[in-house]
């Protein structure tokens, strides 16, 4: 079977991070079905191992990395469950797409990859070990409870990134930050009505990846709207708001309720769509899909029947646009790298009861508590109680690398082209599975994919081959 085969396959089982039973099961059966030692670890990593191929026996262990989950995203209206739906993959020229969801090429295709190097039989290789790591796009949970003494290789090939030619050997540490605060109802007084507000269309996608093409994010134009109607002088309530879907999701959509004086709501309607073009206009070259859906009860709105007092709705507004999002900083090591950035990733409001929760990522780990702390203080000075996680470190970039440099040599060789040896800004589990395994020499390499974590995701059939022939190649002049 090929890449592409055991891609399909993939794509039929439910993986969202959390639900990966169903591709761990799938991994011990294929493993025993073609004479794999199939182990799986107490976390619940699956790791698969390979005799060499005659004339290898004593070429060291390589290890072909990967994990099992994927982020799930659909578009608005669809009924897709996750939890027992397949994906439906569907090929576009030379890219494979998913309908209304996500791909999971991040990283199914690594998956997929790694068990065709495993069955192809003109595969040349010493012995190999399969790591399939759970829930990396959660927290990197397998890798952190990954038991490093399993592990028998000493050089790793990590195949989670996204970019063809690229040999990426450091990446970004991240880090998390919840708030939250108790914000008491009342009852909305006579004469007042409800409106709703939902911003959609945006792109998205990858909140390390995507983070440098300036991308809205539909919470911070949802707060700056709100926040638009002191000026205006346009008392509101909030009864309800809703924005983002994962941590590490550049927020698409957001939507609330709120609540003004039957006396104001044709200003707050003007307000509403004056400030949205503004901000369209802005951007416009980065989201032209970017739109607003907003009414008033006489267009069937709900109509609200408690609703957070004004002070305290302008308050979470205030505290939402205050609240930085994108790029902070730049390398001043690798140029054009992003160094330090954070995502608004998630806002919610239920039963009086605010929470949001951000994602903040560097390639330095003390301007990664910089910023978390920072982002902290001003939550806090808004009344937003703030929980810092533990986060997962960087994978300081190791210029010396034996393998980085093996890799870009068989590269040119077979290409005629220099790879790029970078680091990148998005987390890979190369940064925590380094540290279980004392020793270990990784680089992380992948085809090209487009708009990851997002329902427009796609990914490079031609590209897939084109990699898959180059982890054969060094499969097969390793020593």
């Amino acid at each position: 079977m090929t890449t592409l085969d055991y891609f399909y396959q993939i794509c039929r089982i439910p993986r969202e991070s959390g639900n990966e039973e169903g591709m761990r099961q799938y991994l011990l059966a294929w493993a025993k079905e073609n004479g794999f030692e199939g182990i799986r670890d107490k976390a619940g990593n699956i790791i698969v191992r390979t005799e060499a191929t005659p004339g290898y026996e004593n070429v060291p262990y390589v290890a072909l990395q990967s994990h099992m989950d994927m982020v799930c995203v659909k578009v608005e209206g669809s009924k897709h469950n996750f939890l027992t739906d397949p994906i439906e993959v569907y090929q576009d020229g030379d890219f494979l797409r998913a309908k209304d969801t996500s791909l999971g090429g991040d990283n199914g295709i690594g998956v997929a990859m790694t068990m065709a190097l495993f069955t192809d039989p003109d595969v040349k290789h010493g012995p190999l070990e399969g790591l399939f790591t759970f829930s990396e796009e959660t927290g990197m949970d397998g890798a952190y409870n990954l038991d490093g003494s399993l592990i028998r290789s000493k050089r790793m090939l990590n195949l989670d990134s996204e970019e063809e030619g690229i040999i990426y050997i450091g990446c970004a540490g991240g880090i998390d930050l919840v708030g939250n605060m108790e914000c008491e109802t009342s009852e909305l007084p006579v004469g007042w009505e409800t409106m709703e507000i939902r911003l959609s269309g945006l792109k998205g996608g990858h909140s390390g990846g995507e983070i440098h093409n300036q991308r809205l994010n539909a919470i911070s134009a949802l707060a700056r709207i709100l926040v638009s109607f002191e000026d205006a002088g346009i008392p509101f309530r909030i009864s309800s708001l809703n924005g983002g879907t994962k941590r590490n999701v550049i927020p698409f959509s957001a939507e609330c309720s709120i609540c003004v004086p039957v006396s104001l709501a044709e200003k707050a309607a003007q307000q509403i769509q004056s400030t949205y073009e503004v901000i369209k206009e802005e951007n416009r070259y980065e989201e032209p899909g970017f739109e607003i859906m907003k009414r008033g009860t006489e267009r069937g709105a709900q109509m609200a029947e408690r609703a957070m007092d004004e002070d305290i709705s302008l308050l979470i507004a205030k505290a939402l646009f205050a609240c930085p999002h994108g790029v902070f900083t730049y390398s001043k090591a690798i140029p054009g790298i992003v160094e330090t950035s954070d995502n608004l990733a998630i806002v919610h409001l239920n039963e009086g009861r605010f929470s949001v929760q951000i994602s903040v990522r560097s390639n330095s780990d003390t301007a990664k508590l910089f910023l978390v702390n920072r982002i902290r203080v001003i939550l806090e000075s808004f009344g937003v109680q703030c929980e810092i996680g533990n986060g997962y470190p960087a994978w300081n970039p190791d210029p010396d690398s034996a393998l980085a440099r093996f890799c870009a040599e068989a590269y040119e060789s077979i290409t005629g082209k220099k790879p790029v040896i970078t680091a990148i800004h998005a987390g890979l589990e190369c940064s925590v599975i380094n540290s279980k395994c004392p020793g270990l020499d990784s680089v992380s390499i992948g085809p090209e994919m487009y708009d990851i974590h997002s329902t427009g995701e796609r990914l490079s059939i031609s590209s897939t081959n084109r990699t898959y022939d180059f982890v054969k190649h060094l499969l097969g002049i390793i020593r």
